[in-house]
């Protein structure tokens, strides 16, 4: 994809390549930013759990959770913004996350999304939006990326992911800003000279695996059914390709979790008694029949 096409999807000014999604994250947090700054973000947020404390190592900035269970709203932020006391951390950027991984890709509602973005332009601040899958999020409501993501300054999006490609995410955002970041970027030791390699699988995702993102959110759907209907685990609401099951107390979710992989099936532990299941271009329908009969027997003895 060139970066006439990704501003042209988005409405933004640049677009910036980058390796992974977690720098895309980090890039954006060290151009919106000074060191001791502090930034608003929903409960299990990628950008603060995942991704190795690099917003601390690297920009020097500290978090203030809104809301809980990973969405929030503009109320929601304006209590977080702190004033403009000398002895207070600055308040300089809100991030959001859509869709929403840890709370098992939940859909952050659009409604609140503008909202937020009236309320920073208001308190002058800047929106960055994890748009990691992005593009399920697009497919499940039926809205276009500009419109999912018009209230934010600046974007990532990565064209792994649910669209299948093996490396490869991006920035975008206003031209001075990607700028500054992409001379981060290099300081960061990531600049790309042999790009174009990668650039090919992410342009090959964009063009031909974005409509198929149905077909996961479809699996994803008949896997939480199934094993809500035939085991003990409690679902997570869930609206697109990631489902989130809390086991029965006491159970051991690394446990069940290697008993999976022993019998085939890769399933991650996010908690001490939680698992995440993700579907992907990679997985059939057989695949998820397959799935639910392994965690159904691994759960049964567990």
């Amino acid at each position: 994809m060139t970066c006439t096409e990704k501003t042209q999807l988005f409405g933004k000014e640049r677009a910036l390549f980058v390796p992974s999604g977690t720098l895309s994250n980090q890039l954006a947090l060290k151009v919106h930013t000074r060191p001791g700054d502090e930034v608003v973000i929903g409960d299990g947020a990628h950008i603060a759990n995942y991704e190795s404390g690099a917003g601390a190592a690297i920009s020097g900035v500290q978090f203030k959770v809104a809301g809980s269970g990973g969405l929030f709203t503009a109320t929601d932020v304006a209590a977080c913004i702190n004033p403009s006391d000398y002895y207070l951390p600055q308040t300089s950027l809100i991030c959001l996350e859509n869709t929403h991984n840890r709370s098992g890709g939940r859909l952050f509602s659009q409604t609140d999304a503008e909202a937020i973005g009236r309320l920073a332009r208001e308190r002058d601040l800047p929106v960055h939006l994890d748009g990691a899958r992005i593009w399920n999020a697009a497919v499940a409501t039926g809205s276009s990326l500009k419109a999912l993501t018009r209230y934010a300054t600046t974007v990532s999006v990565c064209f792994s992911k649910g669209l299948g490609a093996p490396i490869g995410s991006a920035l975008l955002g206003p031209a001075q800003l990607l700028e500054d970041a992409h001379r981060y970027r290099k300081m960061l030791g990531a600049g790309m000279r042999q790009s174009g390699i990668i650039a090919a699988g992410a342009l090959f995702a964009v063009r031909n695996n974005r409509s198929r993102l149905a077909d996961d959110h479809r699996r994803a759907a008949r896997l939480a059914a199934t094993l809500a209907q035939r085991t003990a685990v409690t679902v997570l609401p869930h609206d697109t390709n990631i489902v989130v099951v809390q086991l029965a107390s006491g159970t051991s979710a690394s446990a069940v979790a290697q008993r999976c992989r022993s019998a085939g099936v890769l399933v991650h532990a996010i908690g001490p008694s939680a698992l995440r299941l993700v579907t992907h271009l990679d997985v059939s329908d057989e695949d998820i029949d397959r799935a639910c009969d392994v965690l159904s027997e691994c759960l049964s003895t567990a």
